[in-house]
């Protein structure tokens, strides 16, 4: 197919401005690749305590090629990752604490250099997905670059570090009585388990049940859990949400918990039926995913903007990927994701807590 371009009149301002908002763009996607060099290689971590450091100094601490590091700071101070100033006719660069804890900090919740590589891990598929868009083909989790996975553990941890078990799970009617007694969870699309862990560190009496269709991930997921000292009530099993298996006891789940992960799935009314049909006559269904207003102009701002991108490169494909292909996306927003947990038949569902960038469903007979 051909198409003939129509010449029309530019405005020289207009055109001049939107340039200048495609180079800013420009330099922050070839920086993506340099945030996630500083993050692998510890730099960050080693300006970690906000002293000013030359590229020498630098050099210094991390014992990395000091020619590298010269453009490095240069290019992570002019896009506001790092501060600058010139003493003594010598370059210096510092974190602020801002920005340590964004950069430097695994513990803490704002911690987004892994963000970073979950961008370069999916873009190195997009070759793959632009035949995609040709072919309406899907493209599965499985088959993305593991740099994507191992980005995606990281990059979620400290928000659930952060919420799942002082704010998320107390939100659920009447739940952390049961967890703390001993009830049987399923985390379904578990990854690399993150959630989890966390979540039977904190309530030992219980039994967990982590779930995913990559059996990579459950891999990991299981090393995960030794390292935390959980294997005692912690298993994994490698299946599709739509085959979710009964809890061991046999009586149904107390607790079946979902992580920004539904709206990837071919048949999320399927897989969310299948949920219904494990739980307990009295089990919850602890649903969260992205934050996300009912329609497109509720989302056109920077959130939307990098929950759709993830939606084009990662969530679609993996949706179309499977039997369904339902491709609610990222952005379904709550009316969306209530229309599919009442098709399932769940007869109760409300958001129980949010964040600036998830909600937290809850869903009950």
């Amino acid at each position: 197919m051909t198409t003939t371009v129509q010449t029309r009149e530019v405005d020289p301002d207009l055109l001049n401005a939107f340039i200048g908002q495609m180079v800013g763009d420009l330099g922050a996607t070839v920086s993506a690749g340099l945030v996630l060099i500083g993050d692998r290689l510890g730099i960050y971590r080693a300006m970690a305590d906000g002293t000013p450091v030359t590229a020498e100094t630098l050099a210094d601490r991390t014992g990395l090629a000091v020619a590298y590091l010269r453009p490095w700071l240069a290019n992570q101070a002019s896009g506001g990752y790092v501060t600058h100033h010139t003493e003594d006719g010598e370059a210096r660069y510092a974190l602020s604490p801002e920005q340590a804890a964004a950069l430097a900090d695994p513990d803490s919740p704002a911690y987004f250099a892994p963000s970073m590589q979950v961008a370069v891990g999916a873009l190195r598929d997009v070759d793959a997905i632009a035949d995609r868009f040709r072919t309406g083909d899907g493209f599965g989790w499985h088959e993305h670059d593991a740099g994507l996975f191992v980005g995606t553990e990281r990059f979620f941890k400290p928000g659930y570090v952060a919420n799942l078990v002082d704010t998320w799970l107390p939100a659920l009617d009447g739940v952390i009585p049961k967890l703390e007694g001993g009830a049987r969870v399923a985390d379904v699309g578990c990854g690399h388990a993150a959630s989890t862990v966390l979540m039977a560190a904190a309530y030992p009496r219980s039994s967990f049940v982590g779930a995913d269709y990559h059996e990579a991930s459950i891999v990991v997921a299981r090393r995960r859990a030794q390292e935390a000292g959980v294997l005692a009530n912690t298993t994994f099993v490698t299946v599709d949400a739509l085959d979710l298996p009964s809890s061991p006891a046999g009586d149904g789940f107390d607790l079946v918990t979902m992580f920004d992960c539904l709206h990837d799935m071919g048949d999320p009314v399927g897989a969310a039926r299948r949920i219904r049909a494990s739980l307990a006559p009295d089990g919850v269904f602890m649903l969260v995913e992205p934050r996300a207003g009912d329609h497109v102009e509720d989302n056109l701002n920077p959130l939307g903007r990098v929950f759709y991108g993830a939606s084009a490169l990662i969530c679609t494909p993996s949706s179309l990927a499977q039997p369904g292909q339902a491709a609610i996306g990222t952005q379904a927003g709550p009316a969306r994701i209530t229309a599919v947990l009442h098709e399932a038949g769940f007869r109760s569902v409300r958001i129980a807590a949010e964040t600036p960038v998830n909600h937290v469903y809850e869903a009950r007979d």
